[in-house]
């Protein structure tokens, strides 16, 4: 089976399970374990007045907080090409907040440039099938000296546990998670911390380095963990070609061999994070 575009496989996963990627990362980002996210907040120092662009925004997670950091007198503008996306940002967004989403490609933004104050995005650049291209856009659309943080996901140090049981509770009765034929260049290049850099200062930044940060996500129980885990979308996206009664016996098989392995809980996942600070 030929493998599919990023933007024809992406889009549609991510809002098919828009609400359980929320639920888990909404876990995550409560108990301040989402260190990547969380830097990338704090590098471009969002104040009032500030107008910031969020790509790739998915639920709002990111626009949200940054949001409330620019009032009064400044916006938030989120971009994302998954509608469903894009409808629960705007749907669970706070009143009163200058919020404004919209669906839009970070390849080809519809700005004027010299719009914002800084930009971020929060685990969205991975899925780029040309990465430099919107670092680009991005710095087209920035005010020069304004401040640029993406985070993306990349292996941890020291893999967990439970992550190796789940696969192979599941890997024999699951297909592996698709990937995109014109992605992978995107992927070498941000597990690469010089790579990034240097990519982003080819596309226009003054300065760019890349920091990375060892995570780790805590979960109550195996059953905890298994739950958000068939929510994430590298596992959802493997579950939806079985029927109800299927997945559950599945996802409860491995949670019964997590347990026997490692207990009852609670669980900490490690992960890692590369984070991209770059200045136009």
């Amino acid at each position: 089976m030929d493998q599919p575009a990023a933007k024809d496989l992406y889009p549609g996963t991510f809002s098919r399970h828009a609400g359980a990627y929320k639920r888990r990362l909404d876990e995550v980002m409560a108990r301040g374990e989402a260190r990547g996210r969380i830097a990338v907040i704090g590098w471009v120092d969002p104040r009032p007045g500030k107008r910031i662009l969020d790509l790739a925004c998915g639920p709002g997670t990111l626009s949200y907080p940054l949001a409330r950091a620019v009032t009064p007198g400044g916006e938030v503008v989120g971009i994302d090409l998954a509608t469903g996306m894009i409808e629960l940002a705007q749907r669970d967004a706070p009143p009163g907040l200058p919020l404004t989403f919209e669906l839009m490609d970070m390849e080809d933004l519809r700005f004027p440039d010299l719009s914002f104050d800084a930009a971020v995005s929060g685990h969205g650049l991975q899925f780029v099938p040309d990465l430099r291209r919107a670092l680009m856009e991005t710095r087209r659309v920035l005010k020069p000296g304004a401040r640029m943080a993406a985070s993306v996901p990349v292996d941890p140090a020291t893999p967990s546990g439970a992550q190796a049981i789940l696969e192979r509770a599941v890997g024999g009765a699951l297909p592996p998670a698709p990937k995109a034929r014109d992605q992978v260049a995107t992927r070498q290049i941000v597990d690469d911390a010089e790579a990034f850099g240097a990519t982003a200062r080819q596309a226009g930044f003054s300065a760019a380095e890349v920091v990375r940060y060892e995570e780790s996500t805590t979960w109550a129980s195996p059953q905890h963990f298994i739950d958000m885990s068939a929510g994430w979308w590298s596992m959802a996206i493997r579950l939806d070609g079985l029927a109800p009664a299927q997945r559950v016996t599945l996802l409860e098989r491995a949670t019964r061999a997590i347990e026997a392995e490692l207990g009852t809980g609670p669980l900490r996942i490690a992960g890692a994070t590369n984070v991209l600070r770059a200045v136009a």
